[in-house]
């Protein structure tokens, strides 16, 4: 190791915090790769009496490192945490499966008894759940009370592996008389869809003592959801349920809402982006009122709601005490609807007061963002829109189901959404690259923005996202007139990874743009030369690209192969 790699190490290993049983080398970007690498933080662990959790978080491990480590925490037995979300940026998916089974065998080896084990934001995929079934099936195990995978890339592999290691850790703890009690389960964005999902659901009804699930953005449907339903109901110490932006219809917010009728502890229901429609929010509103008197927050947001059943929502809600937010924002209540909904609150005296700065100034630049839309889509002669603030307690939004007026490319560059750029049509590429002028590099860059905000991982969207992202491009690339470096430069810029003098508006996601620019530096019109920069930027520590870990780890290993 070069002597100025190891003095850039020593200063962040200077950060490294310590307390409460707790060491932490969270956010150090360390890059671990050798046991030289690893030798002052193997010293650190060996050093610490009384370790009981470990925070990696942040760091890269490779697979050498990570048996270094795993040799100094054969040693800890009282380790009971283990923080290593997000510890394997930037390496071969191929690396980490190794990497996870050594640091495992450590523990089992020491005879840890785990409370909570944090493998989120690593984007292992299913061989990576491999890595650590051997962990979950072990004694070292059968004291989880944690165990958070979100954003991992599971797939529906990975949830049946997942699956299977948690019954057998349930049916071996059982046999010693200690049965697995695991309280909190995180696997959002994790790809599981009803096969994957219906494997944990076989395994959460054998568990029976789950107080959250979170499981968020996984492509569920209604047979997926209906056996998590089936499920819940076994597990009466529920407390929160995060099924958010996947697909219920009427038949999964059925069951589900039968469930909600036999749970008693209730506090959070989040089914926002889940299309319970009007006949599957009113179950759920029936199970609301008959109980769950300790409900604090309840999530039905963009549900494809009618204006009468929003209103029989908010009406069953009126003898809850406890609630804090009833959010039904995105449904289709109309202006008339809006208000009747604000009276029914008003009546149950729970109408928002903004008494927090904060959410003062964040409502003034929602709406002055508001006012500008409007002006812009009245000027193209659309319109104005009647908009609703966004209130604490409840959110609405007009939304009332009217033609769709003619989409052009103008108009889904001011307002940019998935329904728009597919409404668009099938020329949707070849629009946006002849109406974009590649000779001004900013508006090359705003238009790539754009386009990339409204990607999904559905194929309509994905490939219209793509298809529009490869003409713009392409034009761009092979124009002599474009400057390729100051490209990048303002695209870095406008994703917050390179500092301005002058003041630019962020992006507020970079998923969008990570998985387009993985796409795009694939291409042939891409100047391979431009690689390296992105790859330096993108491997930085930054808050932003930390949200969407496995998006940046899917480009920074496609970049290091090209």
């Amino acid at each position: 190791m070069a002597s100025e790699d190891i003095t850039k190490l020593a200063e962040s290993l200077a950060k490294t915090k310590v307390g409460g049983g707790q060491l932490s080398f969270k956010g150090q970007s360390l890059k671990l790769n050798t046991a030289e690498d690893a030798e002052e933080v193997i010293k650190q662990i060996e050093e610490f009496d009384g370790l009981e959790a470990l925070r990696l978080e942040g760091n890269t491990v490779g697979v050498e490192a990570a048996k270094v480590i795993a040799k100094a925490l054969e040693k800890k037995s009282e380790l009971k945490r283990c923080h290593w979300s997000d510890m394997f940026t930037g390496r071969l998916r191929s690396e980490i499966p190794p990497a996870l089974i050594s640091l495992g065998d450590a523990l089992i080896t020491a005879g840890a008894q785990l409370v909570e084990l944090d493998l989120s934001d690593n984007a292992f995929g299913p061989d990576g759940v491999r890595g650590f079934e051997a962990l979950l099936k072990s004694p070292a195990c059968y004291t989880l009370q944690e165990l958070k995978l979100n954003n991992c890339g599971m797939g529906i592999g990975g949830g049946k592996i997942l699956a299977a290691a948690l019954k057998e850790c349930h049916r071996k703890s059982s046999a010693q008389g200690k049965p697995l009690a695991l309280k909190i389960f995180v696997a959002g964005r994790n790809r599981l869809e009803n096969d994957g999902a219906t494997a944990l659901a076989e395994a959460f009804g054998i568990i029976g003592t789950l107080e959250e699930v979170h499981m968020p953005q996984n492509g569920i449907n209604h047979p997926g959801i209906t056996a998590l339903a089936q499920a819940f109901a076994i597990n009466s110490l529920l407390k929160v349920i995060n099924l958010n932006d996947n697909t219920f219809t009427e038949k999964g917010a059925v069951a589900m809402a039968e469930t909600l009728k036999s749970l008693r502890q209730i506090e959070v229901i989040n089914f926002g982006d889940c299309l319970v429609r009007s006949k599957g929010a009113v179950a759920i509103a029936d199970a609301v009122k008959e109980g769950l008197h300790k409900l604090k927050e309840l999530n039905l947001s963009f549900c494809e709601i009618k204006r009468d059943v929003a209103l029989t929502v908010a009406e069953a809600i009126e003898d809850k005490a406890e609630l804090e937010k009833l959010d039904l924002n995105g449904n289709c209540l109309g202006e008339e609807g809006c208000e009747q909904l604000q009276e029914i609150l008003e009546g149950f005296n729970m109408a928002s007061e903004d008494d927090e700065e904060e959410e003062e100034e964040e409502e003034e630049e929602e709406e002055e963002e508001e006012e500008e839309e409007q002006q812009q889509l009245k000027e193209r002669g659309q319109g104005e829109q009647d908009s609703l603030t966004p209130k604490k307690i409840i959110e609405s939004q007009d939304s009332t189901p009217v033609p769709s007026p003619p989409v052009d490319v103008a108009t889904f560059l001011a307002f940019p959404s998935p329904e728009k750029l597919l409404r668009l049509g099938p020329k949707c590429s070849v629009l946006i690259a002849q109406q974009t002028d590649t000779s001004d590099v900013e508006k090359v860059v705003t238009a790539v923005l754009r386009i990339s905000s409204v990607f999904k991982d559905e194929a309509p969207v994905k490939t219209a996202v793509q298809e529009t992202t490869d003409a713009l491009m392409r034009k761009a690339f092979t124009s002599a007139t474009f400057n390729s470096d100051a490209f990048v430069t303002r695209l870095l810029i406008h994703m917050g990874l390179l500092k301005s003098e002058e003041k630019i508006k962020t992006v507020p996601s970079l998923y969008g743009i990570l998985m387009t620019l993985n796409h795009m530096v694939q291409q042939d019109y891409f100047p391979k030369s431009l690689a390296p920069v992105l790859t330096a930027f993108v491997t930085k520590p930054n808050r932003a690209l930390d949200s969407c870990s496995f998006a940046r780890h899917m480009l920074l290993q496609t970049l290091h192969q090209l």
